[in-house]
């Protein structure tokens, strides 16, 4: 076994002679020098040695030493008086709150990073202007308390709204967290949903300089900033997040981790060090990692260290333990940190117990967290992370200063409440403590002038979100007049429709440079290759090789000004792109149209999280889910067979979700969307279901846009008969063609005559047939209204059934607006299987003859035709009535 390396200093006196010798290369010969030569040594032992013994973190020190600190440049004086007003008002919204509706909050997570935003609102964070497009703050969730506590002393918000705080049905008051969809004019993105603020900041860096590559923003130097938490890395999504932004050089992004040492029940990384971890993943990953550890208090004890014993406990301690240190006192500190070594002891011996308590952690330096974050926003050729350690609770004392409860923590004494007003010296009177009244500096003093000059200096107000831009030119129907054709006998997937309305909104002089393709990597897969050579593959360095198929007419060609964005295998960072471009119209004053194209099963399921915030955020573009239903793609299986896609898509209330079987449907569909989210400017997005399946598109019928747009209309109707049964048969998707099948067998083999329906829009059949309902509750004494699937079905007789390539829940929508007739609904529960098309219609049960099955039997139960019928269909079909119940298995 090979023995471990030893770390210890053997031999000082070497280690001395080679830092000397160091040090003369740099003074002589320069930094890039010095670092060559380490290289080489590096090189040198992995040749001979044949594994690599490294480090890619420093020392437990800030990575800014004192004497390379720049001035600050504030009164210090005066923003630690507006840091004091604005924390006891994001500590008094919430135990007000708790006071009043008991609905609570949280107190202890902007307590350990106040001094982290004022430093950025006071010196960085740039507000949008007439000719500045301004930063973007991606504010950790559970900090908004005290982002409205500042928003308090700036003007807007007002004191009724804190007090309804988390109080927002029927009420004008504050969300719990950063909401777009609940404050349209305030919040830009939703965070709170751990791992998504860092991941959709990276890619809306990535997507900023994408704009800025393709001439539709100019370039001035703003900033992507997110706030995190140091349990939050833990999320996939940050960490995925990590390798995005270093491998694309991302100068533009800055993560600030506020490293407190607590996750929500107790400590992050409790036996070891989360700041080393992180440094270490950072730094690997590209970025430059600025770590603020320890404040001023700090610099003399580490300048009079000349052992170095002090570096050395700072690193020996474990997270836990300083967690502990900070939710007990001085002497404990002074005992258990210091105690461990005489020297240490001896270095600390002239500090009283309060003077070694208030050693700050950095994270609660002004000074300390400026030089960084200065340092930071000049930092050229990668992003950087600032990692900051802090206290959860600062400030908070024995009510919850660093312990592991202070995450539910949303009441607090009255004593804790007068410790935390002495601690910070606000100006509350004692006999007005128990009301606990919010502060601002009056208009005429000093903390007030100073306030408004900063954001003067600093462009408009952070955050602040901006929901209009000019409306797009769109085009016609007409345009995609190919589409509205009949095929005739040629066979065409309504991928492929897709594609070529795509081809020709990307060939629109209004709007085609703002369309932007988004795929994970599946282009020839959807037949999108032939884009590669139009419009190109965005990358920021070129294309430095030629392709392997240069010879070819679509080569793979990546460009600067390339259109698409090609994400690679990620779901989650295609998906994310997806929510830059299509919060651009925000964000950017850029109307983009993005379109991501992906298996529809890889999609919901996978990033469901990201398409909840898509909608938050108010998001506006296409999702088309490629390869869709439980039946249609042959032989891949459990993994990628979609039967649930829609059921997803249903949950999400600002989503507009549309099952196509047509071309003409399909084009119908995108124009009245691009119509909906461009001119009108609805914040809406679109999931459409696509189809890898070919078959003859039959023509677009006059007059039927209208039930497309709404969800349903009648492909094929048959006059009504006295002397023959008659059925509803309604389908949607890959299993619309086994309806009209059906429609066929069952006139021929029984008589019965069908009308067929396309319900291109089940989701949106029940939320039409819902408002219906709530208005009728609401106006008992007017007409009440008809749900639209009812006014359809006014004329028409017979039972309904439905039948989709979807679970049954999705036909079931429509159940409650069909009154007074039998209802079916046929679909594919149950986890897919590989197979053919055909044989996998028949094990689902949704087939032409489990359609015919289902009518017939629904007819029976109606007294219309005998039960003996029901037994002809099954021998004439050869339906095993003992097969196994493809939901059961």
């Amino acid at each position: 076994m090979t023995p471990p390396i030893t770390l210890t200093d053997v031999d000082p006196q070497e280690t001395r002679e080679w830092l000397e010798a160091m040090q003369a290369v740099v003074t002589v010969e320069g930094r890039p020098r010095a670092h060559y030569l380490i290289d080489q040594l590096v090189d040198r032992d992995m040749e001979q040695h044949g594994d690599l013994h490294g480090r890619v973190t420093t020392a437990y020190v800030n990575s800014i030493p004192r004497e390379r600190q720049p001035a600050y440049p504030g009164d210090l004086g005066v923003e630690r008086r507006l840091n004091a007003y604005i924390r006891w008002n994001a500590m008094v919204m919430v135990l007000r709150a708790g006071k009043h509706s008991n609905v609570g909050g949280h107190i202890a997570t902007y307590q350990s990073a106040a001094v982290l935003y004022d430093v950025g609102f006071n010196h960085f964070f740039r507000g949008r202007t007439a000719t500045f497009g301004g930063d973007m703050v991606y504010i950790q969730g559970h900090s908004a308390p005290g982002i409205y506590g500042r928003a308090y002393l700036e003007g807007r918000i007002t004191e009724s709204q804190l007090d309804n705080f988390r109080r927002e049905a029927g009420r004008v008051g504050l969300s719990s967290y950063p909401h777009p969809r609940l404050m349209p004019d305030f919040w830009q993105f939703p965070t709170v949903s751990m791992g998504l603020g860092p991941l959709t900041a990276a890619y809306q860096a990535r997507f900023m300089r994408y704009l800025e590559y393709r001439g539709l923003l100019e370039h001035q130097g703003r900033k992507v900033w997110a706030f995190l938490g140091d349990g939050e890395m833990d999320q996939p999504e940050s960490l995925a997040a990590i390798s995005l932004a270093g491998r694309e050089r991302l100068d533009n992004l800055i993560f600030v981790v506020n490293c407190n040492l607590q996750r929500l029940d107790g400590p992050v990384r409790g036996n070891s060090k989360i700041v080393q971890e992180l440094e270490g993943t950072f730094r690997a990953a590209g970025w430059n990692v600025i770590k603020v550890l320890w404040g001023s208090g700090w610099d003399d004890l580490l300048r009079r260290d000349t052992t170095g014993l002090l570096r050395q406990r700072m690193m020996e301690c474990v997270d836990g333990e300083y967690q502990t240190f900070k939710s007990q006192s001085g002497a404990y500190v002074r005992e258990h940190f210091f105690g461990k070594y005489p020297q240490l002891r001896e270095l600390v011996a002239h500090l009283s117990d309060d003077e070694i308590w208030a050693l700050a952690r950095g994270g609660h330096d002004p000074e300390k967290v400026y030089a960084a974050y200065a340092q930071a926003v000049e930092t050229k050729g990668r992003p950087t992370v600032v990692l900051v350690k802090t206290v959860k609770g600062f400030g908070m004392g024995e009510a919850g200063e660093g312990q592991n409860i202070n995450h539910q923590l949303k009441k607090m004494s009255a004593d804790a409440v007068r410790a935390f007003r002495d601690r910070f010296a606000l100006p509350v009177p004692d006999d007005q403590l128990e009301d606990m009244p919010y502060l601002k500096p009056a208009p005429d003093s000093e903390e007030a002038r100073y306030f408004a000059e900063r954001r003067t200096v600093l462009g408009g107000y952070v955050p602040a979100r901006n929901g209009k831009v000019a409306p797009l030119v769109v085009p016609p129907l007409d345009t995609f007049a190919a589409q509205l054709k009949d095929s005739g006998d040629r066979g065409v997937s309504t991928t492929m429709s897709f594609v070529r309305i795509l081809t020709t909104l990307l060939k629109d002089p209004h709007i085609g440079k703002l369309v932007i393709p988004i795929v994970p990597d599946e282009s020839r897969t959807f037949g999108m290759e032939g884009l590669f050579r139009q419009i190109g593959i965005h990358s920021y360095l070129g294309q430095l090789y030629t392709p392997q198929d240069a010879g070819q007419l679509s080569y793979y060609k990546e460009a600067k000004d390339g259109q698409i964005l090609q994400e690679g295998i990620n779901e989650s960072g295609a998906i994310s792109s997806w929510i830059a471009a299509g919060t651009a119209y925000s964000n950017h004053g850029v109307a983009a149209i993005p379109f991501y194209i992906f298996y529809s099963m890889f999609g919901l399921q996978r990033v469901g999280d990201l398409a909840w915030a898509a909608g938050d955020a108010r998001t506006r573009g296409f999702l088309l889910g490629a390869t869709s239903g439980r039946t249609t793609l042959m032989g891949e299986g459990l993994q990628h067979d979609d039967g649930h896609s829609h059921v997803l898509s249903s949950v999400i209330p600002n989503c507009v979700s549309y099952d196509p079987t047509f071309a003409y449907e399909l084009a119908v569909i995108i124009q009245d969307g691009l119509r909906r989210m461009y001119v009108e400017q609805e914040d809406i997005y679109y999931y459409i279901t696509l189809l890898n399946e070919n078959y003859p598109n039959p023509a677009l019928k006059e007059g039927s846009e209208e039930g497309i747009l709404k969800g349903l209309h009648l492909l094929d109707g048959k006059p009504r008969s006295s002397a023959q049964p008659h059925v509803q048969l309604m389908g949607s998707g890959s299993i619309l063609r086994e309806v009209i099948a059906a429609g066929e067998l069952l006139e021929k083999d029984f008589g019965v005559l069908s009308d067929i329906w396309s319900a291109t829009s089940l989701t949106e059949l029940r939320r039409e047939g819902m408002a219906a309902e709530r208005w009728n509750m609401l106006h008992p004494e007017d007409e009440p209204r008809v749900p639209y699937v009812q006014q359809c079905l006014q004329e028409r007789p017979g039972p309904v059934i439905v039948t989709t390539d979807y679970m049954r829940i999705v036909g079931d929508q429509i159940r409650p607006f069909v009154e007074g007739r039998r209802f079916v609904s046929l679909g594919t529960d149950g986890f897919g299987r590989s197979d053919t098309r055909e044989s996998l219609r028949a094990f689902f049960e949704v087939d032409r003859h489990f359609i015919v099955l289902a009518a017939l039997k629904a007819l029976a139960d109606d007294g219309v035709l005998a039960r003996q019928r029901v037994s002809d269909a099954i021998l004439l079909y050869g339906i095993d009535r003992e097969k196994m119940d493809p939901a059961s298995v």
